[in-house]
């Protein structure tokens, strides 16, 4: 596997007997979050097992744990960390799913299924250097194959690879999901089962919006951009895989036998949704530049620092003066890079960037509306902020791509924005 890729060779991608089929099922930190929970698991890999299946199961640690292993890291070492502390801040946090394995596995073998708990580098799968957010390279899956053989469930920790100097690497929050699915791709299994704390991918949040709906199956490509924009089912990373090498995912609970989402190609959506989903972040902040000179090369002086910074920008807008001398700059970016933003701004304010003031707003939210039809259908955006302004909701920044629109609005209009334009797109309906 090269960055998101996938490199298999003939050697070990075998030909499955017509009798069985190979199955990767990942549990999240919730399905395994104390023993009670794993012995759940266990029962729910047995089925599999009792229908011939072969079985890899990926684990995430136990609900709580990687925060506590972040918690002792920080005790005995600073915030700001070079690759040396990064890579054994990979070692801490890796022991987590490496404990949940292992009891995944001691809870098969009690009920009388053969297990084996295997670790990152003891399965090859090999990362680049990148401490704290690596991606996975390539997968050597002759060992998986072999424990297949021998009639094992193959239990692997998730969020973990191994570099060319040997060295545990983890994947980034969420990245259980991009093991689970890599191996899917590398193994060519025939289906991948994801179970997390929710039964499926809704049209919306149902905590918000009481008529949100299930959906059966969604589109890779509609699910990719309802990840990045903050629906929090899977990992961004782990849906681009799962598109690009055609891993049949399916969203599901641990919690009860109801069936999930499925995500398929874009033809495999019989139903003909015009928008499939309205999703929302709590994670953005505004900043806004006022009163920059209005000339060739300001927009690259202002976001030139914070690329230099590793700061990713996101919503763009800019509001020349009449005159046009003067020029407002706003956009977005996350919370968490606010306070690095600023002082990148300030400082570069003091030599390349004239502005009058620097204003900053965190209480805000970005809600989007997400589904294939904006392709061939026109009127989809007018009807999302004739639908906001009925409500009195004002739009602060808007951004588009070919399937989603996204605008920014005041955080205390979330679930009224949200309830509005699920009605609003014919969203409440039942299928």
């Amino acid at each position: 596997m090269s960055g998101i890729g996938c490199r298999v060779t003939a050697e070990t991608r075998n030909p499955k007997p017509e009798t069985f089929m190979l199955i990767v099922q990942k549990f999240g930190g919730t399905s395994v979050a104390d023993t009670n929970r794993i012995k759940n698991v266990a029962k729910r890999v047995k089925s599999e097992v009792d229908l011939g299946n072969q079985v890899v199961v990926v684990v995430s640690a136990m609900s709580g744990v990687t925060d506590q292993l972040i918690g002792y890291i920080n005790s005995v070492s600073g915030e700001v960390r070079g690759a040396m502390q990064d890579a054994e801040y990979d070692s801490v946090v890796s022991s987590g799913e490496q404990v949940t394995s292992g009891l995944l596995a001691l809870a098969l073998m009690e009920m009388d299924i053969p297990a084996r708990s295997w670790l990152g580098w003891q399965l090859g799968i090999k990362t680049d250097d990148t401490y704290t957010k690596a991606r996975i390279e390539t997968i050597d899956v002759k060992a998986i194959r072999k424990s297949l053989k021998k009639g094992e469930v193959v239990v692997v920790p998730g969020f973990q690879g191994v570099n060319e100097e040997g060295r545990i690497t983890t994947l980034g929050r969420g990245g259980s999901d991009t093991t689970a699915v890599a191996l899917a791709a590398a193994l060519d299994a025939d289906r991948c089962d994801i179970y997390t704390d929710v039964d499926g991918v809704y049209t919306t949040d149902p905590n918000l919006v009481p008529k949100a709906r299930k959906l059966q199956k969604v589109g890779y490509e509609e699910m990719l951009e309802m990840a990045s924009l903050g629906a929090k089912v899977l990992q961004t990373r782990s849906v681009e895989m799962g598109m690009k090498h055609g891993v049949r995912l399916q969203v599901r609970t641990s919690f009860s036998d109801e069936p999930g989402t499925l995500l398929v190609e874009e033809e495999e959506v019989m139903e003909r949704r015009l928008i499939t989903g309205i999703t929302y972040s709590k994670n953005d902040a505004q900043v806004t530049l006022t009163k920059v000179k209005n000339a060739p090369g300001v927009a690259a002086k202002i976001f030139g620092p914070l690329a230099d910074a590793e700061i990713n920008v996101d919503m763009i807008v800019q509001n020349i003066s009449e005159d046009g001398e003067k020029t407002d700059i706003t956009f977005t970016l996350a919370k968490t890079d606010l306070k690095n933003a600023v002082a990148a701004l300030e400082k570069a304010g003091k030599k390349d960037i004239k502005f009058k003031s620097l204003l900053t707003d965190t209480d805000v939210v970005k809600v989007s509306v997400v589904g294939v039809g904006m392709r061939s259908h026109a009127g989809l955006a007018q009807k999302m902020f004739q639908t906001l302004a009925d409500n009195n909701i004002n739009i602060l920044v808007i951004s588009t791509s070919e399937i989603k629109i996204s605008v920014l609005i005041k955080a205390k209009y979330l679930e009224l924005a949200l309830r509005s334009l699920h009605t609003a797109y014919g969203l409440d309906k039942k299928e």
